[in-house]
């Protein structure tokens, strides 16, 4: 037998009231509805749960049996329905966000006190990773969307362009290439040593596109590879070489030790997405903090690229 929770209701408030008049209006009933659900129990279960007389209902022995199972049940159905309720509003005061390190620990500080300021009953949670980890957490439910260059592609995940970036050229302060009046032109980085960032990373692979594009022949001469922009950042600021790096991620480079150039012609770059899982939706605290993060992210990135010089330090 299937059992609904409104049969067993209906028993429920048959036995708390043993009237079928009040019983069916609490269960918003008229009495023959109410009526036909009890008999329909019993049916189902094959057994009488009420003697009925012109005078009064009780239960039978069977009812009497039947009583603790019924309350047992609506109080798991009630427990379950809280539950989903809970969680239902937990994920509606919470949104998960995965987005690039540079943005992370540059951009995104801002934007979180501002926006618990107008939001504060909305908790922001931060997994800075790796493209491939943003993607990888989206897709796996864990984050509500991410920001990151989405260079994979894969049918669960939907991705939107924000921002297009582009890549600067970082050298130490005394380099040659510092000293240059004009913007740098590629030619002049051959045999130069370069921190080359690691393969797996979106900033190698628009670095290698790009030399692809400009020479035919190997431009860069690597002399180290690493995992962290940090890292980039270090290594360029002891004389050991220089790199190139997207804009977005130039607040790690503002040192007195650290020039920063633009490079004449066709620079690398890259586009960064705003990405979303296609089939789940979307809730009511991640869409909040989308729509309130989404013109920063402009705002800052012209921000970044209008302060860099052009020529002469």
């Amino acid at each position: 037998m299937n059992l609904t929770t409104r049969q067993l209701q209906a028993f429920q408030a048959l036995h708390q009231h043993l009237s079928f008049t009040r019983a069916a209006q609490q269960c918003c009933l008229s009495q023959p509805a109410f009526s036909a659900l009890i008999q329909g129990l019993e049916q189902g279960l094959g057994s009488q749960l009420f003697e009925r007389s012109t005078r009064h209902v009780m239960l039978t022995p069977a009812g009497q049996d039947f009583l603790p199972h019924a309350q047992h049940l609506l109080a798991a159905i009630d427990q379950a329905v809280q539950s989903l309720q809970g969680a239902a509003q937990l994920r509606a005061s919470r949104v998960t966000v995965a987005l690039l390190p540079s943005l992370a620990a540059h951009w995104l500080p801002s934007v979180l006190a501002q926006f618990a300021q107008s939001h504060p009953q909305i908790q922001v949670q931060v997994r800075d990773a790796l493209n491939t980890p943003c993607l990888e957490s989206v897709q796996q439910g864990q984050a509500d969307w991410a920001l990151c260059t989405a260079l994979a592609r894969h049918p669960d995940l939907h991705a939107t362009a924000v921002a297009e970036e582009t890549f600067y050229l970082v050298c130490p302060q005394a380099h040659p290439l510092a000293q240059t009046p004009a913007p740098v032109a590629p030619q002049a980085l051959r045999g130069v040593p370069f921190v080359q960032l690691a393969a797996h990373t979106s900033i190698r692979a628009s670095v290698e596109a790009w030399q692809a594009a400009v020479l035919p022949q190997p431009l860069l001469q690597t002399c180290m590879e690493v995992e962290q922009l940090a890292t980039v950042m270090g290594m360029v600021r002891a004389g050991l070489g220089v790199s190139l790096v997207p804009a977005l991620s130039l607040a790690y480079f503002q040192d007195p030790g650290i020039a920063i150039r633009r490079l004449q012609g066709l620079a690398p770059s890259r586009t960064i997405y705003w990405v979303r899982h296609r089939h789940l939706h979307l809730g009511p605290a991640a869409q909040a903090f989308h729509d309130s993060a989404q013109h920063s992210l402009q705002e800052w990135l012209q921000g970044q690229e209008e302060m860099q010089p052009v020529g002469r330090p």
